[in-house]
């Protein structure tokens, strides 16, 4: 009989033979660049291993909330009984499943949405006991909107007839028979944002753009639309919902350059601010189920405030209790209480509740993080700069501990996408390894086009002919960041996903001398395959943004503009990663872009997941896709 010590020296010699490489998962194809080295994934476990707890909803009777979290591959629903209770899991498919809600009042039947592989063409099912039922075609882009106030109906939005227009429907779930088509459109981005308290009339949106929204009231009988308010008028709606006595309420940028919240007429349009000025957005808000209190989220240059409205007096009172950070997933229960997800550089996503009487917090979860003490991580600082044409521009700095990292440090400019969006100081998960273990600094820039700062600030990179200037605020940072005595101006990198993929190509070839190394993430590099390629239900949304391809000026300038046209002006090691089913930037944008670069000499890393979209959502992925980015930063920035 072997001796456990002989086992253990035996599995030694094995592996060392066996496990030279990380094991690939299956689903990704690594093009042209080197394997995991076997000690990687030892030296990181802690930071792979951290979760979130994003709050979905609550359920109106046994006063559980539902949220998602994951413990396996993917994202999964789970119930909690009460704070700090044990997480049940409800959901157990191998594709995430981030959402889910509870029919109001009734709480008798849960929806929730899934596509595959991350190709967005959601379907809508019920879950019970562990199972999903079919609502939809199976095949169409589904999105839900809203369930009726009294928790009987649902609506939601569809690509069933031509596989491009969102068409809208209605349907009581615990009845697929009843669905029903309610209104036939044209174009992608129509949502019934809320039922009228009667069922017999809903609220219809049209996203022409993040400037523009039209509303419409739309006849649930017949399907007659008449417009609330001047269309031709350029008014952007972020939410709109109606309270218990039929008041539309909504946050609307109509007289502000900012999300105000307020009344809307149907009648006549009219736009009337409640509460409080202010000179921040309003992210998101809810009203209380029996109609007497509305909770709103202001976002003050990136951080979250909550504010309660009551609604007899007009009073306002402000949640003091939260710590800067990040809210999301708004909803007041039947009983008051208020939910949500909380997030900041030094907590992971949470869930948690205020009491709407006390304005006390309660924690409903605490997420792993892989056992590290999450207090130390680094705090951001703001640095605002004023760009080429005297615009400020902001963004957030995280710099490493100097006492364990003396001297200059490398740093990562990582951009966000959208463009239509903004970098926020949440938790930083996985990337605290780069700062806490590797003493690499990032920075997130709020170029122009990014929202939060007003809607003159999101329209100054619209079209083609503007597209550039956001670049160009990539190099009014550059100067200043170059001049911080922590950072190593000969050690800078860029990297970016999506819109920011552009912008990291763009970057690439603007500022490429003063950079080592480019992480572009499902990227575009040709503005005009791009729009030809792009899912046919979100083509017009995008060609208002970046231009318009069959229009033979603006096709010229966005070719012209295309970081696939410059690119022999690529120079430094590229990093490329693609989801295989993306269905907004699909994978011949990299494809095209990485057999560029290497035709004219270039480096090029490419990273593609067969099973994943627009960006990697499975954990071995991800966990995978981290661990070669260290490689590539370890070459680019760190070795000497």
């Amino acid at each position: 009989m072997r001796t456990f010590a002989a086992l253990a020296a035996l599995s030694f010699s094995v592996s060392s033979v066996l496990a030279q490489d990380v094991p690939k998962p299956a689903a990704l194809i690594a093009d042209g660049m080197p394997a995991v080295p076997a000690d990687l994934p030892a030296k990181t476990r802690a930071y792979m291993e951290s979760r979130a707890a994003g709050f979905a909803g609550w359920h109106p009777s046994d006063k559980s909330m539902i949220i998602s979290t994951r413990f396996g591959n993917t994202a999964q629903l789970h119930r909690v009984a009460k704070p700090m209770g044990a997480r049940k899991q409800i959901s157990f498919e191998a594709e995430p499943i981030g959402g889910g809600s509870w029919a109001p009042k009734r709480g008798d039947v849960l929806v929730t949405q899934k596509d595959i592989g991350g190709n967005e063409f959601y379907q809508i099912y019920t879950l019970k006991d562990g199972q999903l039922r079919l609502l939809t075609d199976g095949k169409s882009r589904n999105s839900v909107s809203t369930w009726s106030n009294d928790g009987e109906l649902i609506a939601y939005s569809s690509t069933r007839r031509n596989g491009t227009d969102t068409d809208l429907y209605v349907m009581d779930p615990r009845n697929p028979a009843s669905d029903r088509l309610v209104a036939q459109v044209q174009g992608g981005g129509w949502a019934i944002s809320a039922f009228m308290p009667d069922k017999k009339s809903a609220i219809a949106a049209s996203y022409k753009s993040v400037t523009n929204v039209d509303l419409f009231m739309l006849d649930l009988t017949n399907g007659k639309m008449t417009a609330i308010g001047d269309n031709k008028k350029d008014i952007a709606y972020g939410q709109i919902d109606t309270a218990p006595d039929g008041t539309i309420w909504v946050t609307s940028d109509e007289g502000s350059d900012f999300q105000r919240l307020g009344t809307l007429d149907a009648k006549t349009g009219k736009f009337t601010p409640q509460g409080p000025a202010e000179n921040w957005d309003v992210d998101t808000f809810d009203i209380s189920p029996d109609g007497s209190f509305i909770a709103y989220v202001i976002n003050e240059a990136g951080m979250s405030k909550v504010k309660l409205l009551d609604l007899a007096s007009g009073s306002v009172r402000t949640v003091d209790s939260l710590p800067a950070g990040i809210i999301g997933g708004l909803e007041i229960a039947e009983w008051g209480d208020i939910g949500l997800s909380f997030t900041s550089a030094r907590s992971a996503t949470d869930a948690w509740s205020i009491d709407p009487k006390t304005l006390a917090l309660t924690r409903w979860t605490e997420s792993e993080t892989g056992g590290l003490d999450v207090t130390k991580n680094v705090e951001p600082q703001l640095v605002t700069v004023k760009s080429f044409d005297g615009l400020s521009v902001s963004g957030f700095l995280y710099k490493p501990d100097p006492a364990k990292f003396p001297g200059k440090r490398p740093l990562i400019v990582n951009i966000h996408g959208g463009p239509e969006a903004q970098s926020r100081p949440g938790f930083m998960g996985r990337n605290n390894y780069l700062l806490n273990e590797q003493g690499i600094a990032i920075f997130y820039p709020n170029v122009r086009g990014s929202t939060g700062y007003g809607k003159r600030f999101v329209g100054l990179d619209s079209g083609p002919f503007k597209r550039e200037d956001s670049v160009k605020d990539i190099g009014a940072f550059l100067d200043t960041l170059e001049k911080d005595p922590a950072l190593d101006a000969s050690r800078f990198a860029v990297a970016g996903g999506s819109y920011g993929g552009y912008m990291c190509y763009a970057v690439s070839i603007f500022y490429g001398p003063r950079l080592k190394g480019a992480n572009c993430i499902v990227a575009i590099s040709n503005f005009v395959t791009f729009l030809e390629n792009t899912q046919s239900y979100r083509r017009d949304l995008r060609r208002v943004e970046y231009g318009d391809e069959r229009d033979p000026k603006q096709r010229a300038k966005l070719m012209a503009i295309s970081p696939l046209t410059r690119v022999n002006e690529i120079k430094i090691p590229t990093f490329v990663v693609t989801g295989a089913n993306d269905p907004r930037v699909p994978q011949s944008e990299a494809d095209q872009m990485v057999k560029a670069i290497r035709a004219n000499g270039g480096e090029a890393w490419h990273l593609i997941g067969t099973n994943e979209g627009h960006g990697f959502a499975k954990k071995e992925n991800q966990d995978y896709n981290f661990w070669t980015s260290l490689m590539f930063w370890e070459r680019t920035l760190l070795k000497k």
